[in-house]
């Protein structure tokens, strides 16, 4: 499907050729790394970026249809929506997704890949390639552990688990590479979604666990998405809640989930070229 539209830090900027690769993983489903990612997308395309993707995730193909749901809507109520060039890839080899990804990255700022909850060669292919990896996790010890084992008795960190072992190969590869003299950092971003129902002492514990992690691995944390029915709800539209003047009549709770995902978007400190903050709609702003 082809769809055309128009950081806790300041936004840097991107020395590298190519499009910034955006990456959304996580072994583990159900952590709102979907509703993440097409925010995330939909963020970037109204700051004036050209924005393609790939969904990893062909049995759902939840992003995909996401966007599918976005282009339907366009066409119903006449209106143009800032979106990006999407497809699904299913195989059958990693030179195929890299084929693709050539192919639908060409011309764009970003190239987005949204990956399935499970483990797959293909997510961790496009995991050690990223520019910026991004993985949400819900905030619980069953979530954790995908990063990291802790001990049952202190939760004291034991040991990096399979996935973070594998990242952080790839972020020591990566750092001693460079493009025209600069090095290629991969900034590896945990988004913790889901912390408000959270009770204190179990908040505590895995504060200092990733705490204890982030130092050992170089990840960063940061606050993401609480579970809100209003993202469930926009989907079959395909609308964002960055949308306004489209979706209507707001709750007090959908302007703070708002406030909340401007919030996650600035804390991913992605970089913004000034032609692309330039060309942003006046009436868009993070």
């Amino acid at each position: 499907m082809e769809q055309s539209g128009p950081g806790s830090r300041a936004p840097q900027s991107r020395p590298f050729s190519g499009p910034h690769r955006l990456v959304f993983a996580n072994e583990k489903g159900g952590t709102g790394k979907s509703t993440t990612a097409v925010h995330t997308a939909v963020a970037l395309a109204y700051q004036g970026a050209r924005v393609a993707a790939i969904d990893l995730d062909f049995r759902q193909a939840t992003f995909y249809r996401y966007f599918e749901n976005r282009v339907e809507t366009e066409r119903r109520r006449s209106i143009a929506l800032p979106g990006a060039s999407v497809a699904v890839f299913s195989g059958p080899t990693t030179e195929d997704l890299d084929a693709l990804a050539e192919e639908i990255g060409a011309g764009c700022d970003f190239l987005i890949f949204d990956t399935p909850g499970r483990d797959d060669k293909y997510a961790r292919h496009v995991a050690v390639q990223a520019d910026t990896l991004v993985t949400p996790l819900n905030d619980s010890f069953v979530d954790f552990d995908l990063i990291g084992q802790v001990d049952a008795e202190t939760f004291k960190v034991r040991r990096l688990s399979f996935y973070a072992e594998m990242i952080w190969e790839a972020r020591k590869k990566r750092g001693l590479s460079t493009i025209n003299g600069e090095r290629r950092e991969m900034d590896w971003v945990v988004v913790r979604n889901r912390t408000q129902h959270i009770e204190a002492r179990n908040m505590r514990r895995i504060n200092e666990a990733l705490a204890e992690l982030a130092k050992r691995v170089g990840f960063r944390a940061i606050q993401g998405l609480s579970e809100r029915v209003i993202y469930r709800e926009l989907f079959p539209s395909g609308l964002t809640l960055l949308d306004k003047g489209h979706l209507g009549e707001l709750a007090t709770s959908h302007l703070v989930a708002r406030q909340e995902l401007r919030s996650l978007l600035k804390g991913l400190n992605l970089p913004m070229p000034a032609r692309q903050q330039a060309d942003a709609p006046a009436t868009f702003s993070l």
